[in-house]
């Protein structure tokens, strides 16, 4: 099966050159990748245009935020599986592919593994670790979700269940992964390793403004998809990050 790698990026000149990388050295060998710029002015499309020969399409133009952007990636690909890296986040090592795609070829649609947070001028440098553990519908309740730098999905999903929604700004993976696993009854695999290392602060960076704002969209995205789950739910998901920092791995 044929993989398609999407990588979003604005302004992403700092990073974006170890993302692609990652990626370009991957050891499997049908892997389509595509970036999508949303104009950058800081040097990052000179970077892509260094690449070029392991990418296979780039665009730069504006866009409507970050999930517009993977929107555009997930609808210009042709791959069977679609993995989504964000210009300052890194596979782990180059058997990241082909590692997803020995577990997605038991005929299961979608697939997630755990995630390390790294310090954002040392990747080197660990922070907390995300470990998801394996897939229990009822968890979304108390506010677990997988990684979505490591979840993996076949295109036909997509195609059949949507994309993702842009009126969320911050949560958007949520409801996706919400729709997808929770909602539609999505088949889906835990992979038990580290596939992704990503950066801290970024696009939903910590603070009490962004929690409470998660939070808020967090309970829209059930409210969208017809649920109405206890109050309880949102206020688990900040505490199990804290807990990412306490547990060792």
């Amino acid at each position: 099966m044929k993989v398609s790698i999407i990588s979003v990026a604005l302004n992403s000149a700092a990073y974006i050159e170890d993302c692609i990388e990652s990626v370009v050295k991957q050891d499997y060998e049908d892997i389509e990748y595509i970036v999508i710029d949303g104009g950058s002015t800081d040097g990052t499309i000179e970077i892509i245009k260094r690449y070029e020969e392991g990418i296979v399409k780039w665009i730069s133009e504006p866009d409507r935020g970050i999930y517009d952007a993977m929107n555009k990636g997930i609808k210009a690909v042709t791959g069977d599986v679609i993995g989504i890296l964000n210009s300052d986040d890194i596979y782990v090592h180059d058997s990241v592919i082909t590692i997803v795609m020995s577990y997605l070829s038991k005929d299961m649609d979608t697939c997630y593994g755990d995630l390390v947070y790294v310090d954002r001028n040392d990747t080197n440098k660990r922070g907390r670790y995300w470990k998801p553990g394996p897939f229990i519908k009822d968890k979304f309740k108390r506010g677990w979700m997988p990684p979505h730098p490591t979840y993996f999905v076949k295109r036909k999903i997509y195609e059949e269940f949507g994309l993702f929604d842009i009126n969320f700004q911050l949560a958007a993976d949520y409801e996706l992964m919400l729709r997808f696993l929770y909602i539609n009854n999505v088949s889906t695999i835990y992979i038990p390793e580290c596939l992704v290392k990503m950066r801290a602060g970024g696009y939903c960076r910590p603070g009490l403004t962004n929690t409470i704002n998660n939070m808020q969209e967090n309970y829209r995205a059930w409210k969208v998809n017809g649920r109405r789950p206890n109050p309880l739910t949102f206020l688990m998901k900040p505490l199990l990050k804290t807990l990412q920092y306490i547990k060792k791995y």
